[in-house]
């Protein structure tokens, strides 16, 4: 008997089947051997429409969804996946390895997921009344987001830098960048009631040497730079930031 749009009534059931053969697996042959099957399925709804019954079966099997973005593909911007749709069901999995290797790590994550949230929703303000008329915390959160955007989510495969990224590296520069807002938005409120108000174009011609170093961070090559030498440049940007800063508002 057919079901939506003609599809047969089994369509989850065999869906399910297909992907439930990723996991933990024992090898055949000798000797003994445990590995693992990861099946990572590419489906292409008509028209782009997530309703249609194959993606919204698989969507209801599957535990991690990356949403392809034909805008961003046009713009170069590769990997060309949506962060704003996208998601994974193991976020909480991992929080006990982060939390005793890299306690840090969740509150940046989730704090670079509300940035560029606000800055979607703040982009369509800008599109309305343009850029200058948003408050000055507005104009840091668009500023960074493209730098977030720009800087950590865009990767080029085909350099030594950025074919692939140890997560201390993933680390290191999410602290970098979420502390430059921090620390930006903190100087605009700090200093609103004063004569000496600092702005974003305060910041912007104050600091645009480290706005490059931050937006060079990338540019480390885990293989040749090595583990030590890129967390120790990764600290000392940071204190570099905090010593501006604070400069800047006194």
């Amino acid at each position: 008997m057919p079901a939506d749009s003609g599809y047969p009534a089994y369509l989850a059931a065999r869906l399910a089947s297909f992907y439930e053969r990723a996991g933990k697996v024992k090898c055949l042959g000798n000797p003994e051997r445990e590995g693992s099957v990861t099946i990572v399925g590419a489906v292409s709804p008509p028209g782009g429409d997530f309703a249609d019954p194959v993606t919204s079966a698989t969507l209801g099997i599957v535990q991690v969804f990356w949403g392809l973005d034909k805008k961003l593909a046009q713009r170069k911007h590769f990997p060309s996946i949506n962060w704003l749709i996208s998601y994974s069901k193991y976020m909480r999995a991992l929080d006990d390895y982060y939390e005793k290797n890299y306690p840090e790590f969740v509150a940046l994550r989730t704090k670079c997921k509300e940035i560029l949230q606000e800055e979607e929703d703040l982009s369509e303000i800008v599109q309305l009344v343009g850029k200058a008329s948003l408050a000055e915390g507005d104009k840091i959160t668009l500023e960074v987001a493209k730098l977030v955007k720009d800087d950590f989510l865009q990767q080029n495969g085909y350099t030594p830098y950025d074919r692939f990224c140890p997560f201390y590296k993933t680390v290191g520069m999410l602290k970098n960048m979420i502390a430059f807002y921090d620390f930006a938005k903190h100087a605009v409120e700090a200093t609103a009631q004063s004569d000496n108000k600092v702005t974003w174009n305060t910041i912007r011609d104050h600091m645009g040497d480290l706005m490059y170093e931050l937006s060079s961070m990338k540019f480390k090559d885990p293989l040749k730079d090595g583990e030590e030498k890129i967390k120790k440049d990764y600290d000392d940007l940071y204190e570099k930031m905090q010593t501006s800063f604070r400069n800047l508002e006194e």
